[in-house]
């Protein structure tokens, strides 16, 4: 079933998680970084069909693709917000990979990982500063 495109001020945005500008998000527990896609980036995906995982213990920087999500349409890179190891890959993206298009903020996490540089935590967005950055490249 297609999904007809939200406009920017219909997208779900969570104000408890950081984003990067390539609409990867990361939430913040305690030593863990939890990682997924925003829900822009699943409603322009469309509906995902297959989901590329990495494995655990693979060590990634910030800004390399650490996995792909493939729709109907298209296949996008999932783009890492910071450097770590990863420490945990949510399979049940495997069976079920429609999580990204229905809950990206909870059910449709995709990784958890041990960062390498806390600091590059600074440098991600609130949800305001993406919701901006949305709007200026619209």
């Amino acid at each position: 079933m297609a999904q007809t495109k939200k406009t920017i001020d219909e997208l779900n945005y969570d104000e408890q998680i950081s984003y990067y500008p390539e609409h990867t998000w990361v939430r913040v527990e305690e030593d863990t970084m939890t990682i997924g896609i925003s829900d822009y980036a699943q409603d322009q995906l469309g509906d995902v069909l297959f989901v590329e995982l990495p494995a655990v213990g693979d060590e990634f920087q910030r800004g390399e693709s650490f996995g792909q999500a493939e729709s109907a349409k298209t296949v996008s890179s999932l783009i890492m917000p910071l450097s770590g190891k990863v420490t945990a890959v949510n399979e049940a993206l495997e069976d079920d990979p429609e999580l990204l298009n229905k809950n990206p903020y909870l059910e449709g996490w995709i990784i958890t990982i041990e960062a390498k540089d806390q600091t590059e935590l600074e440098e991600l967005l609130t949800w305001q500063q993406y919701k901006e950055l949305l709007q200026n490249q619209a």
